[in-house]
């Protein structure tokens, strides 16, 4: 007859004892059957943690500038991840005009490296001294703007750019520099033709070069560790273009702690 559930369980509970000292001299030994199940091993956790982590990077999700509805994707085809996206406004005649809106990307493990290496513990709010660092480090970072604002000139731009250079070149180094602060946009044609929705990318890649692109073409490529600071302090600095993506950005340099 099979043994049944019962029977094993009766039978794990039987114990022959010594009629006088009552010690124990056969016992029954209940083996797992062969179709038991094993038991589960449970992943490491700081490893399943750390895969999480990575995924959920991979699958950031894209994100809109408020003020204008226009999105950004929120990682690029090279891997850099959106930290903060805002807009730039412009006075004109009295009124704050909508030129572009913009999205700040970087590479998210340099940028890691950077702060957990020179910071440490990561403190309760972000700090000067944590946006500084992100201005003077040689991380990759790319500045997607996209246009607004609909009578929008290449001339136009390139004043634009130029003033900003050169402030902030000022603040970094008390002086101006003009020969540099033209470089970024000054070989780019006035027949290029901007539309709301055109773009303009300005990347810091390695060696400290900054590279613009307009539509989707290359229009300089210059090696100056200072105009590469002064560009990123135009976002991150004291005086930035929009105060809030500054503050989104630092938020996300504390949660790479």
């Amino acid at each position: 007859m099979p043994t049944t559930v019962e029977d094993v369980t009766t039978k794990a509970e039987m114990v022959e004892t010594e009629p006088k000292s009552g010690v124990a001299i056969n016992s029954t030994v209940v083996h797992h059957k062969d179709n038991e199940a094993e038991p589960k091993v449970e992943p490491n956790s700081s490893v399943k943690k750390e895969g999480e982590e990575n995924k959920k990077d991979e699958a950031k999700a894209d994100e809109v500038e408020a003020k204008t509805g226009i999105s950004f994707p929120g990682k690029l085809d090279d891997g850099k991840l959106l930290k903060a996206v805002g807009l730039r406004k412009k006075s004109m005649l009295g009124m704050g005009i909508k030129i572009y809106a913009f999205g700040i990307y970087a590479d998210n493990e340099k940028l890691r490296e950077l702060v957990t290496t020179k910071v440490g513990r990561a403190p309760s709010k972000p700090t000067k001294e944590m946006y500084q660092m992100v201005v003077d480090s040689d991380v990759g970072m790319m500045v997607r703007l996209v246009i607004v604002y609909s009578g929008l000139t290449m001339n136009m731009v390139r004043k634009n750019f130029d003033e900003g250079l050169g402030a902030a070149i000022k603040k970094l180094t008390g002086g101006k520099n003009e020969e540099l602060t033209k470089k970024i946009m000054g070989e780019a044609s006035d027949e290029i033709k901007l539309m709301p929705g055109s773009t303009i990318e300005i990347s810091r890649l390695p060696g400290y070069t900054l590279q613009a692109k307009v539509m989707g073409e290359i229009v300089s490529t210059v090696e100056s560790e200072l105009l590469c600071r002064a560009y990123t302090y135009m976002y991150l600095g004291e005086d930035p273009f929009d105060k809030d993506a500054k503050e989104k950005f630092g938020t996300s340099l504390l949660s790479l702690f």
